[in-house]
């Protein structure tokens, strides 16, 4: 079994299709380890509807090929059209991050997926859920990238979102701006 990470967003309907994603994870693989939910402006996106924003963390002996269809498939039932120009509103987006301590290309997929140290929206939920978990190709832990990130222009905030029943975030008073960072 592998501890696996999936970075979630939606700008449709973002609550909806986030809470229908953590179901089928929670149906699916069992146990989920759930960052807080981040509101962040759409980076590279014509459309100007902001993203919700988080990562899950859950234990698998699927491979990453199987992990990355079964995440497509969801996508698909959730509107998301293959083919769609890259930065298209989504109702649900879920990318493989990482498979246990996996690199390279596995299955076609590259591990661990090179958002994690360019995006603050996965940066900084994956850094908070698993702070001392090493990054697989680099070895750093999440906590220690995230404190020497450079956050420029990207700004995301946590917000008030529950889950079956309990709280998974709650709002922060002051967006994250690089200014205003620890």
């Amino acid at each position: 079994m592998n501890l696996v990470t999936v970075s979630l967003g939606s700008n449709i309907h973002p609550t909806r299709h986030i809470r229908c994603c953590l179901d089928a994870l929670a149906d699916t693989f069992g146990p989920l380890q759930i960052s807080r939910v981040f509101e962040s402006e759409p980076v590279g996106f014509a459309d100007s509807r902001n993203f919700y924003n988080l990562v899950v963390a859950f234990h698998s002996a699927w491979t990453p090929g199987e992990l990355q269809a079964w995440g497509k498939q969801l996508e698909i039932e959730h509107g998301r059209l293959p083919g769609l120009a890259k930065f298209s509103p989504r109702a649900l987006d879920i990318d493989l991050l990482t498979v246990g301590s996996l690199c390279g290309t596995v299955d076609e997929i590259a591990l661990p997926r090179s958002e994690i140290t360019h995006n603050a929206f996965v940066l900084q939920p994956l850094a908070e859920l698993l702070p001392n978990q090493r990054h697989p190709r680099c070895g750093t832990p999440y906590a220690a990238l995230w404190s020497a990130f450079e956050l420029g222009s990207q700004r995301l905030w946590a917000v008030d979102f529950s889950w079956r029943g309990r709280w998974i975030s709650q709002a922060d008073e002051q967006p994250l701006l690089a200014a205003a960072r620890r």
